[in-house]
């Protein structure tokens, strides 16, 4: 049984590495439209959970999925959004003949899902953080009522 609200560990890094690997490849080809891929598959799962992308990789699962390291749905689907938006901004600026701001915006995404698939998430690390501040926030507005 799986954990409800959570991915296995596996199909998350299929989703990193897809990032990955389309944006060295357009990088390395000028075809800019190959980050519509993961741009497709993010907005995909922000806005209707299905990230087509995930859900092919489940296809190749050997195991079911509650025998893998689970992974949080709402880390993952705020990581989508940050990704998606940077993502987007590339494509924008690549189509709109803005290179260096378009090398930038998708080499953000690259670090980001490439630091993820060595083990460290920036996003989760971020969302992680703003809970925190909301949580002190709500604390001290308790403490001064």
């Amino acid at each position: 049984m799986q954990i409800p609200n959570s991915v296995p560990r596996p199909l998350v890094r299929t989703n990193q590495a897809t990032i990955v690997i389309t944006v060295l490849l357009t990088w390395l080809t000028g075809w800019y439209a190959l980050l519509l891929i993961p741009f497709v598959a993010g907005i995909g799962g922000i806005f209707f959970n299905y990230n087509f992308v995930i859900r092919f990789a489940k296809r190749f699962l050997r195991k079911p999925g509650s025998a893998y390291t689970p992974e949080d749905k709402l880390d993952l689907k705020f990581n989508q959004k940050i990704a998606s938006a940077m993502l987007g901004l590339a494509l924008i600026s690549f189509v709109t003949q803005h290179q260096i701001a378009g090398y930038v915006f998708s080499g953000i995404v690259l670090a980001a899902a490439s630091v993820a698939i060595m083990g460290f998430c920036v996003g989760c690390f971020i969302r992680y953080q703003l809970i925190q501040f909301k949580y002190r926030r709500v604390q001290k507005r308790n403490i001064t009522e």
